[in-house]
């Protein structure tokens, strides 16, 4: 029987291996299995791994490990990521695993006011976990400069490539030395992301993980066909259950987050909402709040859930269905982390058929379909014009509409 590696085999120090006793961990996960030798070593890397894969630590316990001991207090290790929340995480992630080291770090994003990320700049870092626009205000101050960078770690390359910041990008890797470590991240390759990564990197290891399909064969999928109106109804219906301890619902607009967050509270369900219109404060509370156990559920949008990595979260509800099927598995694998199980509801109205479609033809299986109070089987037949959306000028709002449907038994499982 091939025995499991563990933290010990892989040569970390001491105090590296006592953080991750402490923290709970024993052994690597096949991206740290794979990565952690050969960025010991100093090679560059291009890891192909989504969120929840492991990949925070696979980076941030070599560069603890080979960071300078000795010396000046400088800037050695930049982090670029694309949102605040995983910043904010990867620097806990920093502080976790760095607990018995000597070394200090600061996260700078945007969206607060600048004066403790200066303060803290000022006093002097080790590493700085950032996000684009805000490094780039306080590098165009100033505030920072990047001459003695020796590790970068762009991470999710693909979502910053989404949001946008490829020239930002461009512009901090222009301001880096030559001689440096560097390492690239994302889910995905794009011939975009490919030509970044051979512009960025020299001659690196390549580590590929967990494929989209490997995710979703973890996770127990279930659709549910129902009118648009009645989706609130059933949500409540499944929310009441027990085992549903800690749920992240998806909804595909930050208005739509709103009014669930808020249908949910006026029924006595603890829950809050993230979006880029809320301000960081208010998302951060969230986050922890949802952490913590204050509240069950947690509703988002596609890109504010990004990089929110969230142990035990028991099951994922797609209040709306993504218009592009990608984001589905990367909203499912929030409850499958590390290759734990998951279980994710999928709530399916007619106009929203053929966005189940494109879903049901990328992970190459058949959703399974449940029988509940308010099925409907204009949702599950619906075809042509039917199955998509109306026009934006063409829709109407369906608060006070009823279902024509008879309820029939309630959906247990």
């Amino acid at each position: 029987m091939e025995t499991k590696t563990s933290f010990k085999d892989l040569n970390l120090l001491p105090a590296l291996e006592r953080a991750l006793t402490e923290q709970g961990y024993t052994h690597p996960t096949p991206i740290q299995e794979k990565s952690i030798p050969g960025l010991l070593l100093g090679h560059d890397l291009i890891g192909i791994a989504q969120t929840g894969t492991g990949k925070t630590a696979a980076f941030t316990l070599p560069i603890l490990q080979r960071m300078p001991k000795k010396g000046p207090r400088t800037l050695k290790t930049l982090v670029l990521t694309p949102t605040r929340e995983l910043a904010a995480q990867i620097g806990d992630s920093f502080s976790a695993y760095g607990e018995f080291l000597n070394f200090k770090h600061t996260v700078i994003f945007g969206g607060v006011k600048q004066g403790r990320q200066v303060q803290a700049l000022t006093k002097g870092v080790d590493i700085v976990v950032a996000t684009p626009g805000r490094l780039l205000d306080l590098m165009d101050q100033g505030k920072i400069n990047l001459n003695n960078i020796e590790f970068f770690v762009l991470d999710e390359a693909d979502r910053m490539l989404d949001m946008g910041f490829i020239n930002d990008i461009k512009k901090v890797i222009a301001k880096l030395p030559q001689k440096r470590q560097s390492l690239f991240f994302s889910a995905t390759m794009s011939p975009e992301i490919n030509k970044l990564a051979k512009s960025l990197l020299t001659d690196p290891i390549h580590v590929e993980v967990t494929p989209q399909a490997t995710t979703v064969e973890l996770i127990k999928q279930h659709i549910f066909f129902i009118d648009r109106p009645s989706k609130e109804h059933l949500l409540l219906e499944l929310l009441r259950q027990k085992h549903l301890t800690r749920v992240l619902i998806f909804t595909r607009t930050k208005h739509k987050a709103n009014r669930v967050a808020l249908f949910l509270n006026k029924h006595d369900i603890a829950s809050d909402a993230i979006h880029g219109n809320k301000s960081q404060n208010a998302r951060t509370k969230a986050i922890s709040d949802f952490k913590s156990g204050e509240i069950k559920i947690l509703v988002a949008t596609d890109i504010a859930a990004r990089g929110i990595d969230i142990d035990n979260i028991s099951h994922v509800i797609n209040f709306e269905l993504p218009n592009e099927p990608e984001s589905y598995v990367h909203r499912i694998g929030r409850t499958a982390r590390a290759g734990t199980d998951g279980v994710a509801y999928s709530f399916c109205s007619a106009e929203e058929r053929e966005y189940l479609h494109d879903i049901e033809i990328l992970i190459k299986q058949k959703i399974k379909v449940e029988d509940h109070t308010f099925h409907s089987e204009t949702a599950k037949n619906a075809t042509g014009k039917a199955a998509k959306p109306a026009p934006k000028g063409n829709r109407t709002f369906s608060r006070n509409k009823r279902s024509n449907n008879r309820p029939k038994h309630g959906f247990r499982r």
